[in-house]
């Protein structure tokens, strides 16, 4: 759930922080990864990061604008 957690709050606008971009995003979990992040679930992540922005693109949230 972190790894999720994190990602979200990272991409979401927030009243108190911009978006980060998505190359931010992923050098940061990159970063992380057997440190904060379990290797395994970074590398399931990384494998279908594409239907995860996918699914992002299609049901945005209206905290992202």
């Amino acid at each position: 759930m972190a790894l999720a957690d994190v990602y979200d709050a990272l991409v979401s606008k927030r009243t108190y922080k911009e978006s980060w971009e998505d190359k931010r995003v992923l050098e940061f979990i990159d970063k992380e990864k057997g440190r904060h992040f379990d290797p395994e679930l970074v590398e399931a992540f990384m494998e279908i990061y594409d239907v995860i922005t996918a699914i992002r693109a299609k049901y945005p949230c209206s905290t992202n604008s």
